[in-house]
């Protein structure tokens, strides 16, 4: 039985969203081809995630210079412990489902906002005399992308830093097997023609992952 992280970033509903719609056709196929994997849903817009502000960066200095747990302040407790909670519940997964629309041509704040949670030194990559190394092995991962333009290809393609930004921050982390959807040009094309394209490539995918 495999562990999938299915992480969500739009506050919109389903039926006001591309990508969301995409997510929940994938994860529904999923599960009917592997009944015996636990699916669990992270909204990252319904989720308390901590921003890693003062009260988290001074508690962890307070850690690292030997002070105990117990004895940081009541938000500097309660911060790291929900960061502790979502990175080990990330290290614990096999598989995950990224799934966002590209806003202004990167992911939505919140979920940045998420992995900098599960971006942790000595649980996810670690600093050696060579350079950082991942930790996570043995992992695969899925990006669902929505955006209203064309990015994975052609004259704009510079610009997308979405999908780039996922594929980077999951290599460093150990996580190399990375499969993409795009699912484009929704502001510019027939939103039934998008809407097949892209659930022949759910299935496509959703056999292999």
């Amino acid at each position: 039985m495999s562990k999938v992280l299915f992480i969500k970033a739009n506050p919109k509903q389903e039926k006001d969203s591309f990508s969301l719609w995409a997510g929940e056709e994938f994860i529904k196929l999923y599960k009917m081809k592997n009944p015996q994997d636990k699916v669990i849903e992270i909204d990252v817009y319904n989720t308390n995630i901590p921003l890693i502000d003062a009260d988290v960066l001074n508690g962890w200095a307070k850690l690292q210079s030997g002070t105990p747990f117990e004895n940081l302040n009541d938000a500097e407790r309660e911060k790291i412990s929900t960061i502790n909670k979502l990175t080990d519940e990330f290290v614990a997964a096999d598989k995950y489902v990224f799934v966002t629309p590209l806003w202004n041509f990167t992911i939505p704040p919140m979920m940045k906002a998420y992995i900098d949670t599960v971006c942790i030194a000595g649980k996810t990559f670690k600093y050696t005399e060579n350079g950082p190394i991942g930790l996570l092995k043995n992992k695969k991962a899925l990006h669902i992308q929505a955006s209203g333009g064309i990015y994975s290809e052609g004259p704009f393609k510079e610009m997308e830093l979405g999908n780039r930004y996922i594929k980077t921050i999951l290599s460093f982390i150990g996580v190399t097997e990375l499969e993409t959807i795009f699912v484009e040009g929704t502001a510019i094309m027939p939103a039934e023609e998008i809407k097949n394209n892209t659930l022949n490539k759910i299935k496509e995918v959703a056999n292999k992952f």
